[in-house]
């Protein structure tokens, strides 16, 4: 783990729009039981230990310690692959795991290439399949295979929350959906949707990003979306941050967040498992 500086350079305070940056971390970790430590697309956490998700199929246990708003501490103590109610591993069509989020004491998982969302054991291991939104079922409906069900969110009120990456083909692409089994929310399309988490019981945070295969730009957006104030199922959207690199913003393809306090969140980058990208984690709070 070493630190990394994400912030411009010349920028005198971690202060920006609506978030302060509290520390920044690059990550580097040697595979565990044989399974490599590489892609990571979700986060969540709970009593001290970050749970984080690979688009390859795994599940890792990390012990982590924050004091005094930094990361301390953070060690990979268990590494395992999906499995099947069969305790079969994943098969390589079904694995494309993209999205987390604690239900009571096991991980809902949200996959694309094969569109659903899933219960686990913290042990990795299927326990059911959860029912989501009809017109979240068929595949044709998604823009492509690769553009799926990248981040799920649950709380008591609204159940489980799911989104693809991009608006479904059928719906007004200006817009994004957020979909419960039964409801829908939108709200103002800008970027691709990679991660989901409640802020409290009606307001919800949205992680988006941007690339530019020929320029290189990345913009990385955090969105709080108010599912208490819509209007014709279009809410109210603010943005918090938008974090781009043609301004100096050191960035990768942030694909995960996390809650981890009241305010306090963390959020971390997909390398691709290329030499080119790193994997940053990054603990920031939300501000007035």
């Amino acid at each position: 783990m070493l630190d990394y500086k994400i912030t411009p350079l010349g920028m005198s305070s971690s202060n920006y729009m609506h978030i302060n940056i509290l520390d920044s971390k690059e990550l580097k970790f040697e595979a565990l039981d044989g399974i490599e430590v590489t892609e990571l697309s979700a986060l969540a956490y709970k009593d001290s230990t970050l749970y984080a998700l690979s688009d390859k199929g795994y599940l890792y246990h990390f012990e982590i310690g924050i004091k005094k708003s930094k990361i301390k501490k953070l060690s990979l103590k268990k590494a395992f692959k999906l499995k099947n109610k069969s305790g079969k591993k994943l098969k390589k069509k079904k694995r494309d795991s993209e999205g987390l989020v604690f239900l009571g004491d096991n991980l809902l998982i949200s996959f694309e290439r094969k569109h659903r969302v899933e219960l686990f054991s913290l042990n990795s291991v299927k326990i059911k399949k959860i029912k989501i939104n009809k017109s979240l079922r068929d595949s044709e409906n998604y823009e492509s295979k690769n553009k799926g069900l990248e981040a799920v969110a649950y709380s008591k009120k609204y159940g489980v929350i799911t989104a693809p990456e991009l608006p479904l083909k059928n719906e007004d692409q200006e817009y994004h959906t957020l979909y419960a089994k039964d409801k829908t929310w939108k709200f103002k399309a800008e970027g691709s949707i990679t991660a989901l988490e409640f802020m409290d019981r009606e307001r919800i945070l949205v992680l988006l990003r941007e690339f530019n295969e020929f320029s290189r730009k990345r913009v990385t957006t955090l969105c709080e979306i108010n599912l208490n104030n819509c209007k014709k199922s279009v809410c109210k959207s603010k943005v918090l941050a938008r974090l781009d690199s043609s301004d100096g913003w050191s960035i990768d393809n942030f694909e995960g967040l996390a809650r981890i306090s009241d305010n306090r969140y963390l959020m971390i980058s997909d390398d691709n498992g290329s030499f080119f990208q790193k994997t940053l984690l990054v603990l920031f709070e939300i501000v007035d």
